[in-house]
């Protein structure tokens, strides 16, 4: 295990830091069984600033259990790259990590994301949604206790836009500006998925492609190129949507909770949240959807302590650990008890969230062919900014997207 902490510890240039927690008498400290545990959060979880949150679960797990004399050895690595360093060296990585659902893939063709079935399976069913859990399953097996779901919705200026404004995004071009992140390929998809366009069928189904290429498909195109060209649409880039908000420029933004702090300290009882607004497409509203996926807690199947890593795992991911999470950082709930308590669910921003996730959000596929979907898209949003793409050649050019997103070439 030294071996496997100095090759971790150097891959990641963080500092380790040890902690040992045990509890009971001194007898049973000196017949509990000696644990040592490697866990990996982003720096946040783990700084003073943020309480520490990590740290503090770990305390508290230790002293749940006795007769584990527990060393825990800490280290940071986002929950993107998480993934990329556990499929590429599980033994050198950590035991326990968080990880975003996206990445699920990854460490299950390495055979280094470990299993979570029966009693663990039945409480991770108990205590969170289908399509939750949906997110972190893969062939019929659940990889990973889920702490967070992860999409994005709407902030607005209260001033500016009424409750019913928000609903329709025609309806808040007409009365404020609103800004949208049109050269992100996690964003722009929002408005093809809402006129029927697909990907992998279910988001499963590799063998059946991307279908953002039919009439329906230019038809957004055409309805983009019009929005881009709208007065009163801004193109969110590089924080100029905050920016915005801040200078009073732009009332409307789209986000996720990662902003949510800066949007309350710019508009302060003035924030407004709502789930994704409709559009109208000749003549017609379409309903936008975002992508959703989910952030979990993952064990190594290399741990050499796996009951311990998968009851860790579990720990991180309890009820407990959420409240603390969205105490500290702001980190929405997931916990369907936890968000029935009421001061939870009075927080615009977790309802937000919970109702974009649940009604106007596709989960984001986690097949190998979505990879070659990401660039054609975001090259769609930017050939419309650059007035490349109009209306005349949108046919062809939803075309040639659509081919790209299909082949292993862009």
């Amino acid at each position: 295990m030294q071996g496997k902490f100095a090759r971790a510890a150097a891959a990641l240039c963080a500092g380790a830091m040890l902690l040992t927690g045990c509890g009971g008498t001194e007898n049973a400290q000196q017949t509990a069984e000696k644990v040592r545990l490697m866990v990996w959060s982003p720096s946040e979880d783990q700084s003073q600033s943020s309480g520490q949150w990590l740290q503090t679960c770990c305390e508290r797990f230790a002293e749940m259990h006795p007769e584990w004399d527990i060393t825990f050895v800490y280290g940071v690595a986002d929950e993107a790259s998480a993934a990329t360093a556990v499929a590429q060296d599980p033994e050198a990585s950590a035991d326990v990590f968080l990880y975003a659902n996206d990445t699920l893939t990854t460490m299950t063709d390495a055979k280094a994301l470990a299993k979570f079935g029966g009693k663990y399976a039945d409480e991770l069913k108990a205590t969170n949604s289908e399509t939750l859990l949906d997110s972190l399953t893969l062939d019929g097996y659940i990889y990973g206790v889920p702490f967070t779901t992860n999409t994005w919705y709407m902030y607005y200026d209260k001033r500016v836009f009424s409750e019913e404004d928000v609903k329709s995004l025609d309806a808040m071009l007409e009365k404020g500006v609103v800004s949208f992140p049109f050269v992100n390929s996690w964003y722009l998809p929002a408005f093809y998925f809402g006129n029927g366009c697909t990907l992998f069928g279910d988001g499963t189904q590799e063998e059946l492609g991307a279908d953002f290429g039919g009439e329906n498909a230019v038809e957004v195109t055409e309805y983009l190129v019009d929005l881009a060209a709208n007065p009163n649409f801004k193109i969110d880039q590089d924080g100029s949507g905050l920016a915005g908000l801040r200078d009073g420029s732009i009332h409307a933004i789209f986000s996720g909770s990662w902003d949510a702090a800066a949007v309350r300290e710019i508009l302060g009882e003035n924030m407004g949240v709502a789930a994704l607004p409709t559009y109208t497409l000749n003549g017609e509203e379409k309903q936008m959807y975002s992508y959703a996926g989910s952030k979990a807690i993952g064990v190594n199947t290399s741990t050499d302590y796996m009951v311990q890593a998968v009851e860790l795992a579990m720990y991180l991911g309890s009820a407990e650990a959420q409240q603390l999470h969205y105490e500290l950082r702001g980190v929405i709930p997931c916990n369907t008890e936890l968000n029935e308590d009421p001061a939870i669910a009075a927080d615009e921003v977790v309802r937000a969230q919970n109702d974009t996730f649940d009604r106007t959000s596709k989960l984001q596929p986690f097949v190998a062919q979505m990879n070659n979907c990401w660039t054609p898209v975001e090259n769609m949003g930017k050939a419309i900014r650059n007035g490349t793409v109009t209306k005349e050649n949108a046919a062809e050019q939803t075309k040639a997207m659509n081919d790209a997103m299909n082949s292993d070439g862009i």
